[in-house]
């Protein structure tokens, strides 16, 4: 009897020590990972009337964070005094300046990129002797297309009269047939309102390709020059053009124009030919004024060679400044060996976020 007793008792007291243990060992972890004071959640109760949060980035080791940033590209072409292309130059080579004022390169290549432009040419009655020849000459150029090249056809007489022959595509034969259904119309030539509803046209499509879609933007213009009847005048035009990322060429068959001006007015040959000019200049292109036709397929060779011999140069825009503000732009070259001549050749100039108002509208050709 006395020794069940002394067992319970001893079982007892076994007990009794293993329960301490456990009360002593929880109050010493509660010490040592609560702070003094009140205890507060790490995470708050949920607020039943917001969204729940997004879960956290995760990112793997070494995992670049890309941050996109809006470029303004050049295309920028180097010729020597004889107008000859200079190739193979490097990103050291090149500075850029913004209202003179020199800006890193943050993007440069001089691989050939896929080209959207589009063929926007004048049906009217002045051009009635040439448009079979320019029809050819045309096509040239679209055969040199490569396969990642679209294009346009864009007709236009007047200011209401101007039509989408063929919306952009890389089917040569679509292109070929539209020019093919070229023919000339009367009514008072809008020349401006052509390149403005044109320029607006491979812009909008551009942007829709998205922002990565590197490729050169153009429009190649064949008209007598002589604007009679636009809706916009040359102020809106070159406002758009500063805006837009357009490289204008023009061939501008201006010899049969009258060249009789006065100390008031300048002649329509002059004025014309101011037009065409100033079109190619302030974009980075080129104007030709051929005094032949049969100097047309030449000139559809060199420009089709133009679109595609140029630098692609990428800086990011001086931030401080407002949109709505026009910003020079000019491209240097460091000059060769035997202080050989080179010469960059890109668009004048930018505006940020104009506005305009559209009236005339592009239409599709009924076919």
């Amino acid at each position: 009897m006395r020794s069940s007793y002394a067992q319970l008792c001893f079982a007892g007291l076994l007990l009794f020590f293993i329960a301490g243990a456990g009360i002593f060992f929880s109050v010493e972890s509660n010490a040592q990972t609560e702070p003094d004071g009140p205890a507060v959640s790490a995470t708050p109760p949920a607020d039943p009337t917001l969204p729940p949060p997004p879960p956290p980035l995760a990112l793997e080791d070494d995992e670049p964070v890309i941050i996109e940033t809006e470029l303004v590209n050049l295309n920028v072409k180097v010729v020597d005094r004889f107008n000859r292309p200079i190739a193979n130059l490097n990103k050291s080579d090149f500075t850029v300046f913004e209202d003179g004022k020199s800006q890193p390169i943050e993007f440069f290549s001089q691989d050939e990129v896929p080209t959207n432009y589009a063929l926007v040419i004048d049906n009217s009655g002045s051009l009635r002797f040439q448009l079979e020849k320019v029809i050819e000459s045309s096509k040239i150029i679209v055969g040199t297309n490569r396969p990642d090249d679209e294009t346009g056809v864009v007709r236009f007489v007047s200011s209401n009269k101007i039509e989408i022959l063929q919306d952009f595509t890389t089917d040569k034969q679509e292109l070929f047939d539209a020019l093919d259904n070229m023919y000339i119309e009367g009514g008072k030539t809008a020349i401006i309102d052509a390149v403005y509803l044109a320029t607006e046209k491979v812009d909008e499509y551009q942007r829709s390709q998205g922002p990565g879609n590197l490729r050169r933007r153009a429009l190649i213009l064949v008209s007598d020059g002589e604007d009679r009847d636009s809706y916009y005048d040359e102020q809106q035009l070159f406002d758009l053009l500063r805006e837009a990322d357009v490289q204008i060429y023009t061939v501008g068959f201006i010899s049969q124009l009258d060249k009789d001006g006065s100390f008031i007015r300048k002649s329509d040959h002059k004025r014309a030919k101011n037009l065409l000019e100033k079109l190619a200049e302030e974009t980075g292109g080129k104007s030709y004024f051929p005094n032949d036709l049969s100097e047309l397929n030449g000139i559809a060779r060199d420009i089709a060679n133009e679109l595609r011999t140029q630098y692609s140069i990428g800086y990011l825009p001086d931030k401080t400044k407002p949109d709505g503000v026009y910003r020079n732009i000019k491209v240097e070259v460091r000059q060769g060996p035997n202080d050989q001549k080179r010469i960059a050749i890109t668009r004048t100039g930018l505006i940020y976020d104009s506005k305009s108002t559209e009236q005339p509208a592009l239409k599709r050709a009924n076919r």
